[in-house]
């Protein structure tokens, strides 16, 4: 793994590079300007020189007065500081500066000797032996009337250069290490004021990649780097929306999810949930974070379920049924399933609506019963109006005294079809006030209520020998209708007598608590099986239909009893068990 490195790293050490690799080259570069101009300079000094000395020596070589041309050399050589040699054409030393000439071996092979014997102006730097330094030799040819006549040779140690150049090396090597510190220094800066834009953009960027987009990236000066932070505010703006945007929506499809009371499921082509909501998970007793990403087949278990989900998946449009779900207790569904689309309207899975209809199916139930109810209720009545009316139409020579008795028979169904009118009409009327609210409450005694019940019924209790009594606070009030309580109570009065035995006692009793109070009506009659309790306050609903009938009984009178306790905002129920007797009970708010 290649290590990563700093910007700052990265720039610091190239500028530091460049910088020091430009100095050097400078310096080598001033150091070979200098060395050349230094000797070109001498160059130039020992030529004037040369040619300065140059008649004087025509002259002397012209009368060969050689001893006199040897003294000016070291005189001259003296002063200057140069050492001068005279060379005849044969190569012959006739002066010098420093040797003896006749010492001196024959210099016509020296390079500078050579060209200058041919008429030009040798220049030559070399190691010389004779004064064991290195030498700079400019010679010029010394000419009598167009004759060679000899050539005159200035030389001078070229040392002095070598160590003036020493000397200013060092003082550049000097200049550059502090221009090298001082750039050191000043490419940090840079560096750092370069890099520093970039840190904060990059510590920026690490915020947006953590979800914070409210943040907003300093706009460096640098063009380049501020159009860089400009378009990263931008994008994180950008995304700012969206995000909110699809949280929003997200959100939104939530809600709307979790509202609904239907059980919605959304599953992909290979069985997973995509979704599931609140409804669907309750449904089936599951958690709805838990259970999404996993199999339908691993999370529901009801056969009848994953039978509908097979049909679903094989068809290409969508289907529906009823079904039985089983979670605390017995559900009636009825299940919906559609094709899911994609945006490509390419099918992605199957989509499945749930919902509850148990209540629904119960009340379809409710009105079917309560149709062959009503119509069984008032055919029987009408039946016997009809055949004791045909008999008495077409039997001639019917008895007087059965003439009577079919008359009282057919004006005792006539009132049982009266009854049941007047039953259905108070009910229907019942539930419209307590639908529409206008039901008129007021403050009246409870006692005083159920004495005028009392009363009503006292024929009754006194034909079966029956003892009602009564158990009630003297100064118990609530909100009411009086006249509808009254009659709540006397449907219950009325079958405590009918199903109580003769010479028994029916007690009512009046119990007041924080919220409302609570009135029983206990007999000591056959009591009522348990199958029949979550029923018993439906329309016509009978425990044993004949004996109702032949009691008179319209089966409205519980439905009747129920609806008043609705409109008041309380309750009604019921507690009995077979051979015991039955207690019930009237809750009112206050």
């Amino acid at each position: 793994m290649v290590r990563k490195r700093t910007l700052l790293w990265q720039l610091y050490p190239s500028y530091f590079l460049v910088i020091f690799i430009g100095l050097v080259a400078v310096s080598l570069y001033a150091a070979g300007t200098m060395k050349t101009f230094f000797l070109d300079n001498t160059e130039k000094e020992l030529m004037a020189k040369a040619f300065i000395l140059k008649p004087k020596m025509i002259s002397l070589l012209s009368e060969r007065k050689y001893d006199e041309l040897n003294r000016i050399c070291r005189e001259t050589g003296l002063v200057s500081e140069t050492r001068f040699t005279v060379v005849l054409a044969s190569g012959l030393v006739v002066g010098d500066s420093l040797e003896i000439p006749s010492d001196m071996e024959n210099h016509k092979d020296r390079i500078e000797i050579a060209k200058a014997a041919s008429g030009g102006i040798g220049v030559v730097s070399r190691y010389s032996e004779t004064v064991n330094h290195a030498m700079m030799y400019v010679a010029i040819p010394l000419e009598n009337r167009g004759e060679l006549a000899g050539v005159l040779r200035a030389a001078v140690p070229i040392t002095a250069i070598d160590s003036l150049m020493n000397a200013f090396r060092m003082r550049i090597f000097l200049c550059g290490a502090l221009v090298l510190v001082f750039a050191a220094g000043l490419s940090l800066l840079i560096s750092r004021k370069l890099t520093q834009p970039l840190l904060l953009l990059k510590d920026g960027a690490n915020r947006f990649a953590g979800g914070d987009f409210s943040h907003r990236l300093f706009v460096p000066a640098i063009e380049e780097m501020g159009a860089l932070a400009e378009a990263m505010n931008r994008m994180a703006s950008d995304l700012d929306g969206r995000i909110r945007l699809v949280v929003r929506q997200k959100n939104e499809l939530e809600a709307v999810l979790s509202s609904m009371q239907e059980g919605v499921i959304a599953l992909d082509a290979e069985g997973r949930i995509l979704r599931l909501n609140q409804a669907a998970a309750s449904m089936f007793s599951v958690a709805p974070m838990a259970y999404e990403g996993k199999n339908v087949y691993e999370v529901v278990r009801n056969l009848e379920v994953l039978r509908f989900v097979d049909r679903a998946f094989a068809a290409d449009c969508g289907v529906e049924a009823d079904m039985d779900l089983y979670q605390y207790g017995k559900k009636k569904v009825h299940a919906h399933s559609s094709p899911l689309l994609d945006g490509y309207n390419r099918r992605m899975g199957t989509l499945f609506v749930l919902q509850d209809v148990t209540q629904l199916r119960r009340l379809e139930h409710m009105r079917r019963d309560f149709v062959a109810n009503v119509s069984h209720e008032i055919k029987t009545p009408l039946t016997a109006i009809k055949g004791f009316v045909e008999t008495i139409r077409e039997a001639g020579g019917v008895e007087p005294e059965e003439v009577q008795r079919f008359m009282a028979i057919i004006d005792r169904n006539v009132n049982r079809l009266i009854f049941l009118v007047d039953d259905l009409l108070k009910l229907s009327s019942i539930e419209q006030e307590g639908d529409s609210g206008d039901l008129l409450l007021e403050e009246k005694s409870v006692k005083d209520c159920l004495s005028a019940a009392i009363q009503i019924c006292s024929a009754k209790a006194e034909e079966k020998n029956i003892e009602i009594l009564m158990e009630c606070p003297d100064d118990c009030v609530v909100p009411m209708d009086s006249h509808l309580m009254e009659h709540a109570a006397v449907n219950l009065l009325d079958n405590a007598l009918k199903y109580s035995p003769d010479h028994s006692r029916i007690h009512i009793r009046v119990f007041q608590e924080d919220n409302g109070i609570t009135i029983t009506f206990t007999d000591s009659g056959m009591g009522i099986a348990e199958e029949h309790l979550g029923r018993l306050f439906e329309r016509f609903y009978r425990v044993d239909k004949a004996r109702s009938r032949k009691l008179g009984g319209t089966g409205l009178g519980l439905a009747i009893v129920k609806h008043i306790m609705n409109a008041h905002g309380g309750r009604v129920a019921v507690h009995s068990r077979l051979g015991e007797g039955s207690v019930f009970s009237l809750f009112l708010p206050l």
